[in-house]
């Protein structure tokens, strides 16, 4: 059985992975309406994934005989100035949602839940490439988006991104 706590913060991590989601999502459609359909597919993806993983979250707690609590999910209210901006946005939630995941972690450890730790690792992990992907996405714009051709030829890499099911046993 899982600790109350852990059940409690693991529920507050669904809603996080849906609100993460919602935000891809606005981000996503910031580049759509500047024609930037490859961003757009890139954070249309990152959606996907975030849906996914708040997915997993509650199946672990059902799994687990733990409830779940569905928490209402605000609405992204970040307007962006620029096509950079969106970019750092995008690493600075995924350096939130880190953190959360290792709050998490730190109390499955205090209770001993072995079992929540070890699911955990799975997201540690994919935290590490989260925000290793937020980062070089920055660092790729910098490089090359001051120029016209260079942005076309970003946004047509990352139109090249595709969905890969989430696959975690749980």
């Amino acid at each position: 059985m899982l600790d109350e706590n852990v059940v409690k913060l693991l529920n507050e991590q669904i809603n996080k992975e849906f609100y993460s989601a919602y935000l891809y999502m606005d981000m996503a459609n910031y580049y759509s309406e500047k024609s930037l359909n490859g961003f757009e597919n890139w954070f249309n993806v990152q959606t996907q994934e975030e849906r996914d993983h708040a997915l997993l979250f509650r199946q672990y707690i059902l799994n687990n005989g733990g409830s779940v609590t569905l928490l209402p999910i605000d609405a992204p209210a970040k307007k962006y100035d620029n096509f950079r901006e969106p970019l750092v946005a995008a690493l600075k939630h995924e350096q939130y949602v880190t953190a959360s995941i290792n709050a998490i972690y730190d109390e499955a450890y205090k209770c001993r839940d072995f079992r929540t730790m070890q699911f955990l690792d799975w997201f540690i992990k994919e935290q590490g490439e989260e925000e290793k992907n937020a980062d070089d996405n920055i660092k790729k714009f910098d490089l090359f988006a001051s120029d016209a051709k260079g942005l076309y030829m970003l946004d047509n890499e990352m139109k090249a991104r595709v969905y890969i099911v989430t696959s975690l046993v749980i």
